[in-house]
């Protein structure tokens, strides 16, 4: 690559993150600083896995300062959401197309004057939609080959400039990308409610092996042992005890608490599914009706 090439790409690059500037924000949380996307002039989005018990922040961008108080929050899909105090000057871009791998991304924050900041990554990994142990349906897996700091919580945009999602730190160490699309589908939620209700069953569940002499039976090796029973949860009221083993939900196996996540969402509540259990050596099947999960 030419000198010149790259000294075009460099400018390039330094034009889009001053375009972008506008929407990135700084955030006071306890003794950190941290960063959020001025997603409208009144509203602020940034990483829910940041703001800890704490309602108020401190917010600042450029010269300005102002107060943020919490609005909503969704540890599902890792987002929270701010209303200022003061309304703010900034645009947001547009949404980007689904990127590819290897695609180059810039990683935007604040620092704790609300200057911009940026920092360049690849797109490690992409993939089609998951949900996080939480329950929340994230729509793209989106992961960096960078690690996050006080960036955290800010924009990721494409070469282009346009945005495609909040950055966010996710196990172990890694960090992702929670799409624009999967914002734009819980901010209506967190406005009106503030937060999002998602289906539960009222559970504690660990992995367990099924025995040997009952795998032909119920035609599955493992399943999840019911080592605990929200007290007035959809589980309890439909007869489940602890010790039953979980074999599935509607047909989808019980293996992985995210895969359950993904059983019972939002639109869910409401409706009665059908658990597939064992208990003390013999197949049940019992009807639950998922309501939704209680507010923290």
């Amino acid at each position: 690559m030419s000198a010149d090439l790259i000294e075009l790409m460099s400018e390039a690059f330094a034009d889009r993150v001053a375009e972008a500037a506008s929407c990135v924000v700084s955030l006071g949380v306890s003794h950190w600083q941290r960063s959020g996307i001025l997603w409208r002039p009144d509203l602020v989005v940034t990483s829910e896995q940041l703001l800890g018990e704490r309602a108020e922040f401190t917010v600042s961008h450029g010269e300005a300062t102002t107060v943020a108080k919490l609005a909503g929050r969704d540890p599902g899909t890792n987002v929270a959401l701010l209303r200022l105090d003061t309304p703010l000057l900034g645009v947001l871009p547009e949404s980007a197309p689904l990127p590819r791998v290897g695609s180059l991304a810039l990683v935007m924050g604040a620092d704790a004057a609300g200057a911009p900041t940026c920092r360049r990554a690849m797109l490690h990994a992409v993939g089609p939609a998951w949900h996080s142990q939480a329950g929340g349906r994230i729509d793209a897996l989106l992961r960096l080959d960078v690690r996050l700091g006080a960036d955290e919580g800010g924009p990721v945009l494409s070469p282009g400039g346009k945005l495609l999602g909040m950055s966010t730190a996710g196990p172990p160490r890694r960090t992702l990308v929670i799409p624009t699309a999967t914002i734009e589908r819980v901010l209506p939620a967190l406005l009106a409610d503030g937060h999002v209700a998602r289906g539960w069953l009222g559970v504690g569940l660990q992995p367990v092996a099924v025995p040997d002499s009952m795998r032909t039976m119920v035609s599955c090796k493992s399943g999840m042992m019911v080592v605990s029973l929200a007290d007035d949860a959809p589980a309890a009221h439909a007869g489940v005890l602890q010790g039953d083993i979980l074999l599935d939900v509607d047909g989808t196996p019980a293996r992985r608490a995210r895969t359950l996540a993904a059983v019972l969402g939002p639109e869910r509540i409401g409706q009665t599914v059908a658990l597939r259990l064992l208990r003390a050596g013999e197949l049940r099947t019992l009807n639950v009706l998922i309501t939704a999960r209680p507010v923290r």
